[in-house]
């Protein structure tokens, strides 16, 4: 296929249905699928998967969102940075809008920050050479998917010797995060659809360990809905027949090997981290990556000071349990009510790749009705 159209058509999508209808018929018992990546859960809800598959198949949605995993004390960390009278801060958009402990980086920026959204960390450099008297921090967001490109700007900045521009890095990884997954007993998942952008940059080798370790079939996707479903019935496959593979539908970008160039930049700027908090899932052990010793003089860690302090998540916010895949974002009770887009309590529902923003997005009033009626059942019964 080369266009876009022929991913989105409708005959093959149906037919691709009916074959997971069909498969569904022998399955044992219902089972539960998480699509990793925020983009899939976009996809899912804009193109109506969810409420066409079988009742014994469901999605639940996993912590692929750089954004939403970010915990209250790196914000409250980055506003600190943003605070500086002499720091221009740059940030993607998706990040100005999410809550800190007591603010946000839009918010700091109405209060007189100099804070700027991007698109990306070469943007950020730029400003750096045409602001020298200002010290420039760009704040490194993103999965191996935006790593690379953070670790070639500062190879870059480093090779000009720019000297007033600096990285807060946040990079997370995608496998420890998934093995945190596993090894937690509140959640029993039958298969996964591995992230595509990820993919492109590890590779399918990486995945491995779910499939001989802890016996779950992964097909890694594309993100086009005719992919997505394909993916579906790739798993419903494996699960059928008892297999557990690690597959890869989107084979059009995504190689064995990965991008190794990438990979290779990325291990020459980067190191793991002990240990990175997440939201929802809590400390997970070399799961993030910090700067290495050689190119500290770009390290905003230890340019500035910064608060450093675990924050709890708002009371009322439920976005840990819905990253971890135990609740949907409907089941929360401030969902679609005190925590919208405009008025958000939880970064789920901020940032482009958020559950909550999904669903909000593309199927709040049917599942705000789901709610309504289990909640009359409740007080029936």
């Amino acid at each position: 296929m080369k266009y876009v159209d022929e991913f989105r058509e409708p005959k093959k999508a149906d037919a691709l249905f009916r074959a997971i209808e069909k498969l569904s018929q022998h399955l044992i018992k219902p089972i539960k699928i998480m699509e990793v990546c925020g983009g899939h859960t976009h996809s899912i809800f804009k193109y109506g998967i969810e409420e066409i598959l079988p009742e014994a198949i469901e999605l639940i949605h996993g912590p692929g969102c750089p954004v939403c995993v970010m915990p209250r004390g790196r914000l409250d960390d980055a506003i600190s940075i943003s605070l500086n009278s002499n720091v221009i801060f740059t940030t993607f958009g998706d990040a100005m809008r999410v809550p800190g402990s007591q603010t946000t980086l839009l918010q700091a920026k109405a209060q007189g920050a100099d804070i700027r959204m991007v698109y990306s960390p070469l943007d950020s450099l730029r400003i750096a050479k045409e602001n020298p008297e200002k010290e420039v921090v760009f704040f490194a967001l993103g999965f191996e998917t935006t790593a690379p490109s953070t670790a070639f700007t500062i190879l870059q900045a480093a090779s000009e010797k720019i000297q007033n521009f600096s990285m807060f890095s946040n990079h997370v990884l995608v496998i420890p995060a998934l093995k945190a997954l596993l090894d937690n007993p509140d959640l029993q998942l039958d298969g996964f659809i591995g992230p595509g952008h990820v993919s492109m940059v590890i590779g399918t080798d990486p995945y491995e360990f779910i499939s001989q370790q802890y016996q779950k079939p992964i097909v890694i996707s594309g993100f086009e809905p005719l992919d997505i479903i394909q993916s579906i019935w790739m798993l419903l496959q494996q699960i059928v027949e008892n297999r557990c593979q690690v597959e890869n539908q989107y084979n059009r970008l995504v190689e064995k090997i990965g991008n190794q160039v990438a990979i290779a930049t990325m291990n020459q700027v980067f190191e793991n981290r002990e240990s990175f908090e997440w939201r929802g899932l809590g400390e997970i052990p070399y799961s993030g990556l910090k700067i290495r010793p050689e190119y500290a003089e770009f390290d905003a860690e230890l340019k500035f000071p910064l608060p450093n302090q675990k924050v709890a998540d708002h009371k009322a916010c439920q976005c840990g349990e819905i990253l971890k895949g135990v609740l949907k974002p409907w089941q929360c009770k401030v969902f679609g009510t005190a925590c919208t887009p405009e008025t958000p309590i939880g970064t789920c529902m901020v940032s482009s790749e958020g559950a909550c923003a999904a669903y909000y997005k593309y199927g709040r009033f049917s599942h705000l009705a789901k709610k309504m009626m289990l909640d009359k059942e409740k007080i029936k019964a």
